[in-house]
């Protein structure tokens, strides 16, 4: 059976914050890569409220150039919102993993393996994120290349 009371002394509770830190910093490096995330959706959505209206006053090849970028901006919109629940995920996995930290010494029992899984769940999670982000740059990246008939574009002189 469980003791009554565990004995937290100074020492013991010291000794667990330490192993607790690790986990805490890197639940600040995903709020901040939160951050970005939120900020490039907003600048996204931003755009793609910008382009509807062009779109809807558009005819012919110029009503087709919107589309394909209200496509690619939707495309984007969806990575973030995958990347954002990928660090979420580890997110909610670390805090996890302080808090059984924290309960295998109040309890007195071995958790070990699953702090080590839950840790390992978290890093998976957050290098996924990683990886859509990179991705949804690489979209972004791609979209903005200036189009090939503007950079042969020639002003006639004559006029």
């Amino acid at each position: 059976m469980f003791e009554a009371s565990p004995d937290l002394s100074v020492n013991t509770v010291a000794e667990i914050v330490r192993l607790a830190l690790a986990p805490v910093f890197l639940l600040s490096g995903i709020g901040a890569f939160l951050n970005v995330l939120a900020s490039r959706l907003s600048r996204i959505v931003d755009r793609s409220r910008d382009v509807e209206p062009m779109l809807l006053a558009s005819r012919g090849a110029e009503h087709d150039r919107w589309i394909e970028a209200l496509e690619i901006l939707d495309r984007r919109m969806s990575l973030i919102n995958w990347a954002t629940g990928l660090a979420v995920t580890s997110a909610i996995l670390t805090c996890l993993v302080v808090v059984l930290l924290f309960a295998a010494n109040l309890i007195r029992t071995r958790l070990g393996t699953e702090i080590a899984w839950l840790f390992i769940g978290s890093m998976l999670t957050i290098g996924a994120g990683f990886a859509v982000f990179l991705l949804e740059t690489m979209v972004a990246g791609r979209a903005v290349r200036v189009r090939s008939e503007l950079l042969q574009h020639k002003v006639d002189e004559g006029g």
